[in-house]
């Protein structure tokens, strides 16, 4: 008898959502493939880290009680990334510590939170993907996805599957970029710091294009490389995994 065919609630989170959504398109085609039911609930809304980073708990819980009412009857929530991820799994339960009742929902939903391509290899089994890239990749380890979900392995597994990708690591993939969500907004000095150091790893490994599982990274080192005239291309790792990056253009780039 097939077993049935997991529930999975897609997380899409507000960067996808506003600035590439073809990410949340990505996401819900490797999942399909992989035997899943996708729906994307309509309440969704932030996650909360921005409110939670700034210390603002009351707006954090308030948005972490509609997740819950949205997102507590799935099989699975999954995310594409890290740092949504990592405040769903890792930091939403403590938010109702004084409540007893909230704080069960919330590790009960925390339990079922999972980043998007660790999802697919631990969960689901997915070990190959039927895509295709012609190029040279680095892959850029997102914090919150490496120390908060131990997202390492798993999207170098699936890539090495992809025809026509050749993986080129940086000598220290596991540094922050310097993005670190307020962290760039309250110490811009340092986070510039970062980014540039991290932009001459990049470069340094020669690769064509830059990966990664978190928009926010994405998006700072895309900014970083543009301004110094780089001709490396950004992409999240679930549009070359999707086989979909003919529909968009890299990150930062307008199609022509």
């Amino acid at each position: 008898m097939d077993q049935p065919r997991p529930r999975v609630a897609l997380f899409v989170t507000c960067l996808v959502d506003l600035y590439r959504p073809t990410i949340g398109f990505a996401a819900i085609r490797l999942l399909e493939a992989a035997g899943c039911r996708v729906e994307v609930p309509r309440a969704q809304t932030c996650c909360g880290q921005p409110a939670y980073n700034s210390g603002d708990r009351a707006t954090t819980r308030d948005l972490a009680r509609g997740i819950l009412d949205a997102f507590g009857g799935y099989d699975y929530v999954v995310v594409p990334s890290g740092s949504c991820g990592g405040m769903l799994r890792e930091h939403m339960p403590h938010l109702f510590d004084d409540d007893p009742n909230l704080r069960g929902r919330a590790a009960a939903l925390a339990e079922k939170c999972y980043e998007l391509v660790s999802f697919l290899t631990d969960v689901m089994g997915v070990e190959r993907v039927p895509a295709t890239f012609r190029g040279s990749v680095t892959y850029h380890d997102s914090c919150a996805g490496l120390r908060e979900l131990g997202v390492k392995q798993q999207p170098r597994t699936l890539l090495r599957s992809v025809e026509g990708v050749t993986l080129q690591e940086m000598a220290e993939p596991e540094i922050c970029c310097g993005f670190g969500g307020t962290f760039c907004v309250k110490y811009p000095e340092i986070s510039t710091r970062m980014v540039a150091d991290k932009v001459r790893d990049i470069a340094a490994t020669g690769a064509d294009t830059l990966l990664a599982g978190d928009m926010g990274c994405l998006l700072n080192m895309a900014g970083r490389l543009k301004r110094e005239g780089s001709p490396i291309k950004v992409r999240h790792v679930a549009e070359v995994l999707a086989g979909m990056t003919d529909q968009v253009p890299p990150i930062g780039e307008r199609r022509s």
